[in-house]
This record gives structure tokens, C-alpha cells and sequence, in this order.
């Protein structure tokens, strides 16, 4: 038979009378990797089922497939921007490794002095489409009332955190922060950094899951 190119362990499952999602897993993984649209990997799955089973491709199959495509992918996009493809935030990583340089590179002037984080709290909501519509309204909200360097991103399921310089003027910023997001956020707080990395890093993983 002339399977589609990839597509012969999912052929050689359903031939065999085998499930066939774990073979659809991996090829969906493996297609993405190579660059193939989520389009040309169902067109290929339906192919393969049609010429080996004389049927359209279960439920069960075309769903393991799109989802090791879709995390390839997006784990794919994480790795190049550092940002969350859905919101534009910078992820929980990347605010990490920002805060981790800004203790390496610390002189003088210890960062519990030089830096703080601003935290909003945009919770309330389960559906995770209308979550990632509330924190990408709240990241554009911080990123006009920070728009210099400060790195803005997401922590847990519905924070966004500003990694940003202390000055005068930090909390009339924090003030004009809250009333922007009123709407979609609960509470809007600075909240202060300790005085070594591995206590930040401590930080932001209880802010995280609070």
C-alpha cells in the first residue's frame, strides 16, 4: 500500500486490528517537527485509514493527532519568543531567567532596591479562552503604563507580573495600572523582591499558585 509519508505505524496498527491514537501521537509530534500543517497531517490520517480500514479516521485518532501537533507546535513557539502564543506575555520562564540576570548582574545596588514586581490578579474566570482574553487585555493595559524595558508576562493561570525599576514614580504607575484594569482584575499590588535569586525564584512560584 502507498501510505502517506510517516503515516505506516498508524497503518500497520489499524491492519493488525491495534487502537491506532498512540501511533497517531507520534506521528502527529513528528509531522509537526518536520514543518507539516495540522491540514496535511488530518489529510494524511484520512488517507491511511481509507486505504487501510475502508473508514474516516475515530474520534479517538484525529484527536491524539491534532493535540501532539498543537504542543509540538506551541511548544515550538515558546522556545523561539519566550512569549505565550495566546496572550503575547512573556512566560513564567522567561520572567525567571529575566530575574535571574538582573541578581547576576547586580553590583552595588542589591535588586530588593533596584527592582520590584507588579502584580495583577486577573482570576474569577474557568473558561480558558475568556482567561487568555482577560490577562492579554490586562498585559496591553501594563505595557502603556510601563512601556520602557520592564519585562511583562504571565505566572500561574491569571496573573500577569511586571518585572520593573523602583522609582518615584512607581506607585502613581501601579495606581493608573489598577484603574485601567478594573474591569478584569481583582487586586493590582508591588510586591517587593528578596535579596537572593533562589528566594525570587521561591516568589514566583507562590505567586504562581496562589
Amino acid at each position: 500500500m502507498a501510505l502517506p509519508p510517516l503515516f505506516e505505524a498508524v497503518g500497520e496498527a489499524l491492519a493488525a486490528g491495534h487502537p491506532a491514537v498512540e501511533a497517531c501521537w507520534v506521528v502527529g509530534r513528528t509531522q509537526a517537527e518536520l514543518g507539516s500543517s495540522l491540514g496535511e497531517c488530518l489529510e494524511g490520517l484520512r488517507a491511511t485509514t481509507q486505504l487501510v480500514a475502508r473508514r474516516d479516521p475515530l474520534f479517538e485518532e484525529t484527536h491524539a493527532l491534532s493535540l501532539a501537533w498543537s504542543e509540538s507546535i506551541l511548544g515550538y513557539l515558546h522556545g523561539l519568543s519566550c512569549a505565550d502564543p495566546l496572550t503575547g506575555l512573556s512566560t513564567h520562564a522567561h520572567i525567571r531567567e529575566r530575574i535571574g540576570e538582573l541578581y547576576r548582574d547586580a553590583i552595588a545596588d542589591r535588586v530588593s532596591h533596584s527592582h520590584a514586581l507588579v502584580v495583577t490578579d486577573a482570576g474569577g474566570l474557568t473558561d480558558p479562552v475568556s482567561v487568555a482574553r482577560r490577562l492579554t487585555l490586562v498585559g496591553q493595559a501594563a505595557r502603556s503604563v510601563f512601556s520602557g524595558t520592564e519585562t511583562i508576562g504571565q505566572i500561574g493561570a491569571s496573573r500577569v507580573v511586571v518585572v520593573t525599576p523602583r522609582s518615584d514614580s512607581l506607585p502613581n504607575r501601579v495606581s493608573l495600572l489598577r484603574r485601567m484594569v478594573t474591569e478584569q482584575a481583582d487586586r493590582v499590588w508591588i510586591e517587593g523582591l528578596p535579596d537572593t535569586d533562589a528566594s525570587a525564584v521561591h516568589l514566583l512560584d507562590e505567586l504562581a499558585r496562589g
